[in-house]
């Protein structure tokens, strides 16, 4: 009978001795994740000559594909001068950086927005939207775009970026955008 009491002892006692030994409280888990933070972050040497640190994650060709265009959409803008249609060499660097990546991504294609301000004719403006949109279409397939990649198209003084009358409003609304 003794025997059997003790049994019972031991089945109730041994669990709660396991569950006791398996729980932590909050000082012992903050304490040891600190020292491995810490360990972690300064990529020390540990004594077992292995040092700790975080890897950096290779980047696919699809995400600096991305980042490329997206640093692209930031400088997309070429402007004219007054009633003209010529790339002004200011631009070179930027056509070139937006034609090596429409070489390096065959895909990849761009609509060419040609605009122009208030003055003149409707048509007129449509025509030198026209001429410039095709401007800056004839300087990027002279650096190996291919014609398939681009298309154009004039709004003319019909979608201005600046609505006034000024000198330098004008000068903002003459321009070409590469559109991706």
């Amino acid at each position: 009978m003794q025997l059997n009491k003790l049994f019972k002892a031991l089945a109730i006692a041994v669990p709660m001795a396991t569950l006791a030994a398996c729980s932590s409280n909050q000082s012992t888990d903050s304490g040891a994740g600190a020292g491995q933070e810490t360990n972690q972050a300064s990529g020390q040497d540990s004594g077992s000559g292995v040092q700790v640190g975080a890897a950096d994650r290779q980047k696919t060709p699809e995400e600096i594909r991305q980042e490329q265009m997206e640093a692209l959409r930031k400088e997309h803008i070429i402007y004219f001068a007054f009633d003209r249609s010529s790339i002004q060499s200011e631009y070179a660097e930027l056509l070139a950086a937006h034609a090596d990546y429409l070489v390096k991504n065959p895909n990849v294609s761009v609509v060419i927005e040609g605009h122009a301000d208030e003055r003149g004719t409707p048509e007129y403006n449509i025509a030198l939207g026209e001429r410039r949109a095709q401007a800056v279409e004839s300087y990027l397939e002279n650096l190996g775009v291919q014609d398939s990649q681009i298309s154009t198209v004039s709004y003319g003084e019909e979608k201005p970026m600046v609505n006034a009358s000024t000198e330098s409003a004008y000068a903002k609304n003459r321009r070409a955008v590469l559109v991706y």
